[in-house]
């Protein structure tokens, strides 16, 4: 591949979804975009750049999706959803009033698994959530993973993968070779298109934010546009969960560690004063 080429592909990334890529990662563009060329009946990535020159925003958007890693599992590394489910939750339902609505986000979900994570703890904690409105977004900017959270609909390795025995045989029924997640919990969990390069405001305030396993794929610009975006997006009291190896330290100093949690984040105190007033 031309290295004028390589440039139109590490340009379209970067600017259209952050994501980052060195020339030691051409056999990515190789091995992920071979469909594509197969489709658009092209000789090779070259031939693909040259189509994306003249502007083309369908296959531009298949290249996106196609460069995304949509890794994703039920209760991916746990301690997040642990930390969740003993901690973060007991503190908001007790500093809110009655009527007050939840709003949880889970950011680049994939194919939905964190999301529906997210909800299985939710439905266990009713007890003590009562009539009290939750709600829990997911956003990603693949349509074909989103279409996927929906339908709820995954395979039995898919399940197999974090999901514990007692989770499976209480939100899922069989379909199929498949298993699909329970109509309650579907009900529970909304899913939008959206790309996290955008103006957040839209989305509304959130209380907890899962974001785990994105920054790693940005550059230190696009890093602390994302955190500082989000940081606006949440409630004074609110928590950040990113990844087990990625940080706000360096980046942004709009978020302060929680003390002895790994990848649990609070707004800043400054910042904290600051969603207070404005919340006011």
């Amino acid at each position: 591949m031309k290295p004028q080429s390589f440039e139109v592909f590490s340009t379209l990334l970067r600017n259209g979804s952050g994501l980052v890529i060195g020339p030691d990662k051409q056999y990515l563009l190789e091995s992920r975009l071979g469909s594509i060329l197969k489709a658009e009946g092209l000789r090779d990535l070259d031939a693909l750049a040259d189509r994306l020159r003249g502007r083309a925003p369908d296959i531009e958007r298949q290249v996106i999706e196609a460069m995304t890693t949509n890794e994703s599992f039920f209760f991916r590394d746990d301690k997040p959803f642990t930390h969740f489910r003993a901690s973060a939750m007991p503190k908001l339902l007790a500093s809110r009033q009655a009527g007050t609505k939840l709003r949880i986000w889970s950011a680049a979900s994939s194919s939905g698994q964190e999301a529906y994570s997210l909800a299985m703890i939710l439905a266990d904690l009713r007890g003590q959530i009562g009539s009290r409105p939750v709600e829990i977004l997911g956003t990603d900017l693949s349509r074909e993973q989103l279409l996927r959270a929906q339908s709820g609909i995954y395979s039995q390795f898919e399940v197999q993968r974090g999901l514990p025995m007692t989770m499976l045989v209480k939100h899922f029924s069989k379909d199929g070779a498949n298993w699909q997640i329970s109509a309650a919990l579907r009900a529970m969990v909304s899913f939008r298109e959206w790309n996290l390069l955008a103006d957040p405001r839209p989305l509304g305030m959130f209380d907890v934010v899962f974001c785990r396993n994105v920054l790693i794929y940005f550059d230190q610009p696009t890093k602390a546009r994302v955190l500082n975006a989000i940081a606006k997006q949440m409630t004074p009291d609110g928590l950040l969960y990113l990844g087990g190896a990625e940080t706000v330290l360096g980046i942004t100093d709009r978020f302060a560690a929680v003390p002895g949690e790994r990848g649990v984040y609070a707004l800043a105190p400054a910042n904290q004063a600051v969603r207070q007033a404005v919340s006011a």
